[in-house]
């Protein structure tokens, strides 16, 4: 199931993560795609404060992987951009934070795409017309619960 959203302010985008951030329990994958700059790291940080993470979430985009605690479980905040095979996915614990039940937040995952469950929500971020707009695909798997989110 696929549902299309423009959003049109960093509050709007923040609004769609809280409800992204509903849908996820442990074990979960997001799977983000989009350019450098086209809003990945805003939609997390929505959805990091949506799931009560109190430092500040920022970009894996050097580091290769952020941990936060969210008093329910662990987010793992993934960039695979200077990655160069799903090995190197491998090596840095993925498949030990899911088997740990974390909830992990991939960029790039077509970097990995064999690693990726069926099971993952796909975020698509695109540039809008204006400076802050973005469009925002998200694409769920059917046994994942509808999302209620309205944008004005």
């Amino acid at each position: 199931m696929k549902k299309f959203y423009l959003v049109k302010s960093v509050e709007e985008c923040w609004a769609l993560a809280a409800e992204v951030a509903e849908l996820l329990e442990p074990g979960v994958v997001l799977a983000l795609h989009g350019e450098l700059g086209s809003g990945k790291t805003t939609f997390m940080q929505g959805v990091g404060a949506a799931l009560g993470v109190t430092q500040p979430l920022t970009s894996p985009t050097f580091a290769i992987s952020n941990e936060y605690q969210t008093p329910a479980f662990k987010l793992v905040h993934i960039d695979l951009y200077r990655l160069n095979s799903p090995d190197d996915l491998l090596a840095i614990g993925y498949a030990e934070y899911l088997e740990d039940g974390a909830v992990v937040a991939v960029e790039w995952p077509e970097r990995a795409e064999e690693l990726i469950p069926a099971t993952a929500i796909h975020l698509y971020f695109e540039l809008g017309e204006e400076p802050e707009e973005r469009r925002i695909t998200v694409e769920k798997p059917l046994n994942v619960v509808v999302l209620k989110v309205t944008m004005k």
